[in-house]
């Protein structure tokens, strides 16, 4: 087994979401958002570059080498799995585990909005799922790939780096693919992946204009495309993928938008009142023929108010979301004022 287990081991037990390794530090654990030493003593480079070189393959032991970083998961012998990052530093090689668990949770379990489920159900179009990081989005697509996984007779195609959660037959066939060993882009398995015959298209993150341009062609020609992007807000969202496209193309992008976007997921993860777990906290908008028709405006200043005002069509605030977590006594008032002081 590798040494690299325990610390992994440390951080399952303790409900942490990273694991970090730094040379000539001690290893950190990141618990409800904050850092936590569980060793005493620090790791020697020599140390840390053992447990890092001892879980990565030739090919990625190379490339780390070369590249001074490389992304790849790890799975432990109990199935558990990690996202590893490692690269080089002043005082030698780090790496940071954030942990998936072996199983992929249901909506229900997780608490999502059930109107994810309302999006799935659609035949065709753009699903986006935002938040900064460690705001859950890589889970949420994982219990929303499972939702169709488990209701639908369709192909799944997951394009993601690394690989994070993994997903089994069903009854959908799935087919999840890696960058890196898999395929060079998210943007050229995109490409690909219209010849291979997908129901359904899950793009771990739309970094570039390519990948957007392509993502919004296969909504609109009969795909289910399911994407993250690290934004803050629904109006934020719709204002970065029009930004994606240069000015000559940003009408015809606003246009794609309007008519393929299903609806938008943002979220974010707080501690909860008693300090003890995270629980989520979303903004929804749904794509109704109004918000349909203020995309093509281009009035994005808009957003927020039909958001608030689309409630019967299963929209809602972040802030709505924020006092409904309030009244429940999940989080406390001073948390809302906080999070409210800073979208403002």
């Amino acid at each position: 087994m590798p040494k690299l287990d325990s610390y992994l081991q440390a951080c399952i037990d303790r409900k942490g979401s990273d694991l970090h390794l730094a040379s000539e530090s001690p290893v950190y654990v990141r618990q409800l958002g904050r850092l936590t030493p569980i060793t005493d003593q620090a790791l020697s480079v020599q140390e840390c570059e053992e447990l890092i070189f001892e879980i990565l393959d030739p090919t990625l032991a190379e490339k780390l080498k070369t590249d001074w970083e490389v992304d790849t998961a790890y799975t432990m012998a109990n199935g558990e799995r990690f996202r590893v990052n490692a690269y080089r530093q002043r005082k030698g090689w780090d790496a940071v585990l954030r942990h998936f668990s072996s199983r992929v949770s249901s909506i229900d379990e997780l608490g999502l909005p059930a109107i994810l489920k309302k999006f799935a159900d659609v035949n065709q179009g753009l699903i986006l799922i935002t938040g900064p990081g460690r705001s859950g989005k890589s889970t949420t697509c994982a219990a929303l790939v499972d939702y169709l996984n488990s209701e639908s007779d369709e192909h799944i195609i997951t394009i993601e780096d690394p690989i994070e959660y993994i997903h089994q037959r069903k009854k959908s066939l799935i087919n999840q693919r890696s960058v890196g060993p898999h395929t060079a882009s998210f943007s050229s398995a995109l490409r690909s992946a219209l010849r291979e015959d997908p129901d359904i298209i899950m793009v771990g993150e739309m970094r570039d204009t390519e990948t957007m341009g392509l993502a919004l062609t296969a909504a609109e020609t009969g795909h289910l495309v399911i994407g993250t992007l690290h934004t803050g807000s629904a109006a934020a969202t719709i204002s970065r993928v029009v930004n994606l496209f240069p000015a000559s193309e940003q009408s015809q992008a606003v246009a794609s938008l309007s008519e393929s976007l299903v609806g938008i997921i943002s979220q974010r993860l707080l501690v909860n009142a008693e300090g003890t777990a995270m629980v989520p906290a979303f903004e929804i908008l749904v794509n109704s023929l109004a918000m349909a028709n203020t995309i093509r405006d281009g009035d994005t200043h808009k957003i927020p108010s039909l958001i608030m005002t689309g409630m019967s069509q299963g929209m809602q605030s972040m802030e709505t979301s924020l006092r409904a977590l309030v009244a429940a006594k999940k989080i406390t008032q001073a948390q809302m004022d906080e999070i409210l002081a800073e979208e403002s």
